[in-house]
């Protein structure tokens, strides 16, 4: 397929580089010139501008870091909506479904169908071709673009309901979000007692309590001390922030998610945006006097 790329940061770039290496012809863009360059050096073309893209592919992918920068690539002037060629818009973002339907309706005007197709997976999914990819939209224009999608994951179909995509994902990654700070609390009680944090995450792993951040989170980022599982905290909250206003607007009050939106506030302010969202745990460390050291067990809070 011609397919056209918008934005190759940690999780675009492989995405698009995967597409390249299938053998779709992919014109590409981004703020950036040197990942532009990057990519084209593996085989895409450049673009100047999200129009360009949109004028030479009838199918154009974006994966932005925001609600505006989804908005304005999509709708903006010099965007998706003024392109001849396009045809179909596929979000890789998470926007949630509010945000979604308006970009959905604003591109209809233009008879541009929105597939609406956020992912999970992280940057390794990214890397590996392994992300869940939730796909909402017409279903026909879908199963056009179905193909390329599983270029860059395990595809599912969620609905055609404008924004389904994205009430996935807020579902998904609030239960991320929560094993993260749960898994944490209850690490941080072993260590304050006196347990072993490698020993806690060990049979944790091996019992009921198994989760996304005890299989995966801890043992690569937290017990080692380097916070770098590649998922920035300002990400994280702006998802749960989202999953939190789409209960909301659902006209639900959930206990949980709302007290692990507070946990995460807490993180954003003490860590700030641009933190791995592994470092969750620092203060709840911090508050419980003990920092959880895989490398050597347990030490006094400094």
């Amino acid at each position: 397929m011609d397919i056209g790329f918008i934005g190759l940061g940690k999780m675009g770039f492989p995405m698009a580089r995967r597409l390249v290496e299938a053998g779709h012809q992919l014109t590409a863009f981004d703020t950036r010139k040197e990942a532009v360059e990057a990519l084209r050096a593996l085989g895409a073309q450049a673009a100047s501008s999200p129009k360009d893209v949109a004028d030479r592919a009838e199918t154009v992918m974006a994966s932005l870091p925001s609600l505006q920068a989804s908005l304005d690539v999509a709708t903006g002037a010099g965007g998706v909506i003024e392109g001849k060629r396009v045809k179909r818009f596929i979000d890789l973002s998470t926007v949630g479904a509010q945000m979604a339907v308006r970009i959905h309706d604003l591109l209809g005007k233009r008879n541009i169908v929105q597939i609406d197709s956020p992912v999970s997976g992280g940057v390794a999914g990214a890397e590996k071709g392994t992300l869940a990819v939730m796909a909402s939209g017409p279903r026909a224009e879908f199963e056009v673009v179905r193909a390329a999608l599983e270029v860059i994951g395990k595809v599912f179909f969620i609905g055609e309901k404008p924004g389904s995509g994205q009430t996935m994902k807020l579902a998904n990654n609030f239960l991320s979000a929560t094993a993260m700070v749960a898994t944490s609390e209850a690490v941080v009680m072993g260590v304050k007692a006196g347990l072993d944090p490698k020993v806690m995450i060990d049979v944790i792993n091996a019992g009921s309590g198994l989760n996304t951040a005890s299989r995966d989170k801890f043992p690569r980022s937290v017990l080692p001390r380097s916070f770098d599982f590649g998922f920035a905290t300002g990400l994280m909250v702006k998802d749960v922030r989202l999953a939190l206003e789409e209960m909301k607007s659902l006209g639900l009050k959930m206990d949980v998610a709302e007290a692990v939106g507070r946990l995460w506030e807490v993180v954003i302010r003490d860590e700030g945006a641009e933190s791995d969202f592994t470092a969750a745990i620092k203060p709840i460390e911090k508050a419980a006097g003990v920092v959880v050291d895989g490398r050597g067990g347990a030490q006094a809070a400094k």
